[in-house]
């Protein structure tokens, strides 16, 4: 996150881990915030201004109703301050922490209408990469002690990409190359060769491949594969991986394991906002 926008979350009580940085520029979260707030047409939420005075206020509660690994509360945070730029925040697990089950995350206190009108853009947002960050962190964990390292693949939501591999890197994951012009991981370019086949793993390593993907191989050719590369260069297996298969990929001997399913197939994590 650039100085801008974590000065000014810090105001209200919000904490990064070492390393985890948001991805969008403060004037890129107002954008994006305010266009789903415009697509929920929260400045005419007629449910809520037929309830609710306008000099209410009102105070309440972020919580994870059940277990998993925060990620997105920047783009919650300036859901409630464009419709009430004088609510107060006070956030509990920052973007990267894990949670259990009815756990406060953030704490809210503003004008009623404001916070009922941003309840379900912030929920939205947080839901979605949170749940992406904690399956995440189920693959890291089941890949715990084998040194193998999860990536995320170019399987994203349109338009989402940098919020989701940024939610990937929250729950311990690692990203694969941002776009087509990308390098691949470590930084710099990187020639990654896609093999199905032994044989095309042993020509490619004749080519001097810095990257060999095996795709869609089974557990015996794996361990193979592995054995053939020898250390010369960098093993990812990749295709159909899920987390009953992942521990077994990973002991096949390879270096990376890159999961479509971190982006494409995260289920939202169970969050709501609790009023008082």
């Amino acid at each position: 996150m650039i100085k801008r926008q974590e000065s000014e979350l810090a105001a209200h009580g919000f904490a990064w881990e070492e390393g985890l940085h948001f991805p969008l520029t403060k004037k890129e979260t107002t954008a994006i915030v305010s266009a789903v707030l415009q697509e929920d047409d929260t400045k005419h939420d007629i449910t809520t201004a037929a309830t609710v005075k306008s000099n209410r206020r009102a105070k309440c509660r972020l919580v994870a109703r059940q277990a998993g690994v925060i990620a997105g509360l920047p783009l919650a945070c300036e859901a409630f301050l464009q419709l009430d730029p004088a609510v107060t925040m006070r956030i509990e697990h920052e973007d990267g922490t894990r949670v259990r089950p009815q756990t406060p995350v953030m704490f809210l206190s503003g004008h009623a209408v404001g916070l009922l009108s941003a309840e379900r853009v912030a929920l939205n947002f947080v839901q979605r990469l949170s749940g992406i960050a904690t399956m995440t962190a189920r693959y890291v964990e089941a890949v715990s002690g084998t040194g193998v390292h999860i990536l995320d693949t170019r399987k994203t939501t349109p338009l989402w990409r940098r919020l989701e591999k940024y939610a990937v890197r929250a729950g311990g994951g690692l990203n694969h190359r941002m776009d087509l012009s990308a390098a691949v991981p470590p930084s710099g370019i990187k020639v990654e060769v896609e093999c199905d086949t032994l044989d095309q793993v042993r020509a490619a390593i004749d080519a001097g491949a810095d990257i060999i993907l095996l795709d869609n191989m089974q557990l015996v050719t794996l361990r193979e594969a592995v054995k053939l590369v020898d250390g010369r260069a960098v093993t990812e297996a990749s295709g159909g991986v899920t987390l009953d298969t992942v521990r077994l990929i990973a002991e096949t001997g390879v270096d990376w394991i890159s999961v479509g399913a971190l982006t494409h197939s995260a289920p939202a994590l169970d969050l709501a906002l609790d009023f008082d």
